[in-house]
């Protein structure tokens, strides 16, 4: 397993395209409403990565991925693909965006409430996040792979919630998925240890009920077994001198 450590003028292109990756779930917000379809949302992303900022929306194409953007309703854990299906009062959403500018990749997702949702829809996205930031804060060098995994794992099962194992995050870069791979759950001091110039994604995938998902016969849609809610949030990271840098940071986030 080769880790890519970005140079300085790698990490230059992350920045730019991660902010780009930002920008898109700011400007996507005010439309995620009841009546709204996804696949209305998958246009207004793609037209505006495509003319606005003149890049690329890496899921386009990928492996055979027929949209733009991902968009997980309800018990979708991850992949979910746009449709014609209208948004309801109560569903929560996960908006997962790439963009791909001057060949670096930045990867973010983000959940929204559509109109007013339940309180278990909101706790089960609050936990999501809060497992999310745990894992950040733990970024800095020498911090190893598995304390994060075990820090998300610890906050989510404390709250009575459980944590996806099948899908995790990844190294990014040139390549949209690099090594390593970013466990969401795991031992404290296992792992590989981080350094200064690595980036990768957290993405918590934590689910209301139990953790087991299935893959649907489209091949992309993973949803929860027992259908019950589940949320995630991602962000794309480097590693810094003596901590971290969110490169997908946005506007309204403060870390």
């Amino acid at each position: 397993m080769t880790v890519q450590i970005k140079t300085a003028e790698e990490i230059e292109k992350m920045r730019v395209a991660g902010r780009l990756a930002a920008e898109v779930l700011e400007m996507i917000a005010p439309f995620v409403l009841p009546g709204v379809t996804t696949g209305e949302l998958n246009q207004r992303c793609h037209e505006y990565i495509v003319n606005e900022q003149q890049a690329i929306p890496a899921p386009l194409n990928y492996h055979g991925f027929p949209k733009s953007i991902c968009t997980s309703v309800n018990h979708v854990v991850c992949h979910g693909i746009p449709n014609n299906k209208p948004l309801k009062e109560g569903d929560i959403v996960n908006i997962d965006i790439t963009v791909i500018k001057d060949g670096y990749h930045g990867d973010t997702s983000q959940m929204f409430g559509v109109g007013e949702v339940s309180e278990k829809a909101r706790r089960i996205m609050r936990i999501s996040h809060e497992c999310l930031l745990k894992g950040i804060k733990l970024v800095k060098p020498d911090t190893r792979l598995g304390d994060i995994g075990f820090a998300i794992q610890h906050h989510a099962e404390s709250l009575k919630c459980t944590v996806v194992r099948e899908y995790c995050g990844h190294g990014i870069g040139i390549g949209f998925h690099e090594p390593p791979q970013v466990l969401h759950y795991g031992k404290r001091g296992s792992g590989m240890p981080l350094e200064k110039g690595m980036t990768f994604t957290i993405e918590p995938m934590i689910n209301v009920g139990k953790r087991h998902v299935k893959l649907l016969d489209d091949e992309w849609t993973v949803i929860t077994k027992d259908r019950t809610l589940t949320a995630q949030w991602e962000h794309t990271i480097l590693v810094t001198d003596d901590g971290f840098e969110v490169l997908t940071k946005r506007s309204d986030e403060n870390f």
